[in-house]
């Protein structure tokens, strides 16, 4: 007769998965992408002011050099100062940072940014590129542009255009702040292009933000005056929501809070143990 050994390893129970409820926003928010002529038309009116303007980054060259040795030093002594490259001579010329500060300022460069010019109201127009991914990078934008009757929409291809430009690797989202007077003419001609956000509970304010396109005489105004239309019907908003203390809200639906479970690292991925550095014996 044959005896089984029992083995002495005990069962482990199976841990319960873990899952967390929270409220999630019933409305799904979504950029309106301009598309076509629209989208041609605003990259180039951007590109062409930009390169009129001279605006750009210049980084400082971090890479390391090889240190020359004393063969080399003195051949370089020998040749004199008059052959060094054009490129060595144009670096040291040229400070790291942009090339006016001045213009900087009346722009808003990166989510971050522009959050931050939208809170403060600080923004007459705001571009986001497509190619921001994840969209909820940007997704918070689409409401507080609306809060602040801001036009704003999705541009494809926004960051490829102008990034090389800026001397900047990427642009995910450009705002062009109130009272810049270089980039009127370029904001007056691209607001009129870009369609109205569907926000509901600001549905009146972005109807009114959008009353521009019926400025867009494209002939009829020159681009200052269009300008000083924008910034009257900016003044004209702004005594008409302090005039209003209770808005009207009629029109808006309420809808229910949706529940949403979240199960934290499904996939159960472990983080890599971290390796320990050994200490050398001297």
């Amino acid at each position: 007769m044959s005896v089984i050994q029992q083995g002495t390893a005990t069962l482990r129970k199976a841990k319960k998965t873990t899952v967390k409820t929270c409220l999630d926003n019933p409305f799904v928010f979504q950029w309106k992408t301009i598309d076509g002529e629209d989208m041609h038309f605003i990259l180039e009116t951007l590109e062409e002011r930009i390169k009129h303007i001279g605006l750009k980054k210049i980084e400082s060259g971090r890479k390391k050099k090889r240190s020359l040795t004393k063969k080399q030093t003195e051949r370089k002594c020998d040749a004199g100062t008059n052959d060094f490259p054009k490129e060595e001579a144009e670096s040291h010329q040229q400070k790291p940072g942009w090339t006016d500060i001045s213009i900087r300022r009346q722009l808003a460069i990166g989510v971050n940014e522009v959050t931050k010019a939208l809170e403060k109201n600080e923004l007459l127009l705001l571009l986001v590129c497509k190619s921001a991914k994840p969209a909820m990078i940007t997704s918070h934008l689409v409401e507080l542009s609306a809060s602040r009757a801001t036009p704003a929409g999705q541009v494809p291809r926004l960051s490829e255009t102008l990034a090389p430009l800026l001397g900047l690797t990427s642009i995910l989202a450009l705002g062009f702040k109130k009272h810049s007077d270089t980039f009127t003419e370029a904001i007056a001609a691209i607001i009129p292009k870009i369609p109205a956000l569907e926000v509901p509970w600001f549905q009146n304010r972005t109807e009114e933000s959008m009353a521009y396109a019926d400025t867009d005489s494209s002939g009829s105004l020159e681009p200052e005056e269009l300008a000083e239309v924008l910034e009257d019907k900016l003044a004209s908003q702004k005594r008409k929501h302090t005039e209003r203390s209770q808005p009207d809200l009629s029109h808006v639906i309420l809808q229910p809070l949706k529940i949403k479970k979240l199960v934290p690292n499904p996939n159960k991925i472990k983080k890599p143990p971290r390796k320990k550095k050994k200490a050398f014996s001297a």
